[in-house]
């Protein structure tokens, strides 16, 4: 029997989704508690492989196990099992043929900085902290050209293996509101699939081009070059939200 998990996870103390010897991954935990609470092993794939520190609001992950436990139960036991910085918010019967990787029709990513003279000890595990304000429409008008299908080959880091680097950006959104005394922004990008570091290279440009730089988005596609773009942001402000499928797997509303 196949199983779907909706999960939540505090990247911070993480060293990223996939599992690693002699690092607390996600994937570690994840697999651990499977077996403490069904008693088989079983491996748990995630729909996408978040580097440490990048954290998840929604993420979806599979595994096959052989259990009479009801799938709505299956939540409560792995919980029972994992640490506080992660938990399965939801877990179901996986439809035939489902894969939490290959059946994934959109992904959306959110990053979040921040704007203070003084670092918000309240903001600093969830975002990044950025000297000055960029100014939002630039920002915004940027955004726009990252929309559609493009080569994002300037938007990964080194280290990619993937066989394209042709993706499809659906949307990109940055709003922003004041929190306590600091100015918050959050770029929400959705798309049909992401490069290494691909959301915080993009969002180091925005704010780049938010803070007077001149854009390198044009540069970029035309040459391909990564030196035609400004620095990836840190991973603490990077949140995976949510997955979309053919049909919504956990209900209406994901999370």
């Amino acid at each position: 029997m196949r199983f779907a998990l909706l999960i939540s996870y505090d990247g911070t103390d993480f060293s990223g989704f996939q599992i690693q010897p002699d690092c607390r991954t996600v994937q570690g935990e994840l697999e651990r508690a499977a077996e403490e609470a069904l008693g088989v092993r079983a491996k748990i794939c995630g729909s996408g492989r978040t580097d440490a520190g990048v954290h998840a609001r929604g993420q979806v992950c599979h595994f096959d196990a052989e259990t009479n436990i009801p799938a709505k139960k299956i939540k409560d036991c792995f919980n029972r099992f994992l640490p506080p910085d992660l938990r399965v918010l939801k877990s179901i019967r996986a439809p035939e043929g489902f894969d939490c990787t290959r059946s994934a029709k959109r992904k959306t990513y959110c990053y979040t900085f921040y704007c203070s003279e003084t670092e918000q000890p309240l903001l600093r595990r969830f975002c990044a902290r950025v000297s000055g304000k960029p100014d939002l429409s630039a920002m915004r008008e940027a955004a726009r050209l990252l929309e559609g299908e493009h080569d994002f080959k300037a938007f990964c880091a080194a280290g990619s293996s993937v066989k394209t680097s042709v993706r499809t950006v659906y949307s990109v959104r940055v709003d922003s509101e004041t929190v306590g005394t600091a100015e918050v922004f959050r770029i929400s990008v959705c798309g049909s699939g992401f490069l290494y570091n691909m959301v915080r290279i993009i969002a180091g440009e925005l704010i780049a081009v938010g803070c007077g730089k001149r854009e390198g988005i044009t540069a970029a596609f035309t040459s391909g070059r990564r030196g035609c773009l400004a620095k990836t942001m840190p991973a603490c402000g990077l949140v995976m939200e949510n997955i979309e499928y053919e049909v919504p797997l956990f209900g209406t509303e994901e999370i």
